[in-house]
C-alpha cells in the first residue's frame, strides 16, 4: 500500500493521478472534504474518466496531528510520499507552520518507524537549502545558516527535514526532494505558481530583478517515483529546471497570456518601504501580511541553484520552462473561459 499525504495539493494531486493510472492499493489523506474537488479538477485535465480514477484511491480524512486517525491510515502501508505542508511567509503564522510542517512531519516519521515502512519520500523546498554570502551557485552541500534572515516557511521546512534525517537514524530509508517554484495547473488561488500566473493575467504593476528557480510539476512527480523505485536512500536532491529572474518569469508569462507585462521596477527603497507599511497595516488594522521583510529581500536577491546531482543520479532531463509555462497558461485560459 502506498500512502500519499497532501493529496489535495498541487504535487500530491498530480502524483496521485500518475499513481492511479499505473498502480493499485493507493491511499491518500485529506483534511477538508471540499478540497477533494481540486483533485478531481486536476484529474479532469488529463482524462475524461477522472471519477473512476479518483474513486480507485482509498481516501482517509485525517490530519497530520490527529494521531488516532493518522495511525489507522498507516495500516499495511509500505511506502509514503509526504507532500503535505502549510505554505505561508507571514511571520505571525510561525507557530501554525511549526505545528504542521515540523510536528506533522515528526508524526509521519514516527509512524513510518512504528510500521516498518520501507521508504519515505519527503517533499521539502529550495527554501530549506542554505544561502551563500557569495554569489556561488547553491547545491545540496550548501550549509544551512541559522544566522541568516530566513523566512518562517524556510525555518519550518528545514526543521521538517531534520525530522526526516532523524527517521533515517531510526531505520527508515528516505529521500528528500527540494523543488523550486513548481509550475502546474489547477490551483490558481493557492499562493503558488498558479496564483502568480493569475496575478500576471490581472496585471502586475512592478517587477524586480531577483532570481529564483522553477520546475515542472510532472518533473517533480517523475523524479519522486524514480527515487522511490531506486536503491538511492538518505539523500536530498534539488529539483529545478531553470533559474529565472522575476522579471523574466513575468515577461514570459505575460507574452503567453497576451497581456502587458509590468513596466516599473520595484526598487530596494520601494520594497523596504513596502514591507514596513505592510507591517504597520497588520499591527494597526489586523490585516494579513502580504509583504514580509524576508519576501521583500527575496524579491531582489539573485539566487541560483544547481540541479546536477539529480541529473547525474537518475540521468534525468528537465522539461524546458518555456514549454511548461505554455502548457500551464493554456489550462489557465481554458478555466478562465469556463468561469
Amino acid at each position: 500500500m502506498i500512502l500519499v499525504t497532501g493529496g489535495t495539493g498541487l504535487v500530491g494531486s498530480h502524483l496521485l493521478y500518475k499513481l492511479a493510472t499505473t498502480t493499485k492499493n493507493i491511499r491518500a489523506i485529506y483534511r477538508r472534504t471540499h478540497k477533494l474537488e481540486s483533485v478531481k479538477k486536476v484529474f479532469s485535465y488529463y482524462t475524461e474518466d477522472f471519477e473512476t480514477l479518483f474513486d480507485s484511491i482509498d481516501w482517509v480524512e485525517t490530519d497530520l496531528n490527529d494521531l488516532p486517525t493518522l495511525s489507522e491510515a498507516f495500516n499495511n502501508v509500505t511506502h509514503v510520499y509526504h507532500c503535505a505542508a502549510f505554505v505561508s511567509f507571514e511571520p505571525d503564522k510561525y507557530h501554525q507552520l511549526r505545528k504542521i510542517n515540523i510536528q506533522g512531519t515528526a508524526n509521519i516519521v514516527n509512524l513510518c518507524v512504528a510500521n516498518n515502512v520501507q521508504k519515505l519520500c519527503y517533499v521539502s523546498s529550495i527554501a530549506a537549502i542554505g544561502h551563500n554570502k557569495t554569489n556561488d551557485i547553491i547545491s545540496e552541500t550548501t550549509e544551512w545558516n541559522p544566522e541568516y534572515d530566513n523566512s518562517v516557511y524556510a525555518i519550518t521546512k528545514y526543521g521538517a527535514e531534520i525530522e526526516v534525517w532523524r527517521g533515517t537514524q531510526e531505520g527508515v530509508d528516505a529521500v528528500i526532494v527540494n523543488p523550486g517554484i513548481i509550475l502546474g495547473p489547477g490551483y490558481w488561488n493557492g499562493g503558488g505558481s498558479g496564483s502568480l500566473i493569475k496575478q500576471v493575467y490581472k496585471g502586475f504593476s512592478h517587477y524586480t530583478h531577483g532570481v529564483t528557480a522553477y520546475v515542472d510539476v510532472w518533473d517533480v512527480v517523475a523524479i519522486m517515483q524514480k527515487l522511490m523505485q531506486s536503491d538511492i536512500k538518505n539523500e536530498r536532491f534539488i529539483l529545478i529546471s531553470d533559474n529565472l529572474s522575476f522579471k523574466e518569469f513575468q515577461d514570459k508569462t505575460a507574452k503567453i497570456l497576451g497581456v502587458a507585462p509590468a513596466k516599473k521596477e520595484a526598487s530596494k527603497f520601494i520594497l523596504e518601504m513596502g514591507w514596513r507599511l505592510d507591517w504597520l497595516n497588520h499591527k494597526l488594522f489586523g490585516k494579513r501580511r502580504r509583504l514580509s521583510k524576508q519576501v521583500a529581500k527575496t524579491a531582489r536577491t539573485k539566487t541560483f541553484y544547481d540541479n546536477s546531482k539529480i541529473k547525474n543520479a537518475l540521468g534525468f532531463e528537465f522539461s524546458a520552462i518555456d514549454n511548461s509555462l505554455e502548457t500551464v497558461c493554456g489550462y489557465f485560459m481554458k478555466d478562465q473561459r469556463k468561469s
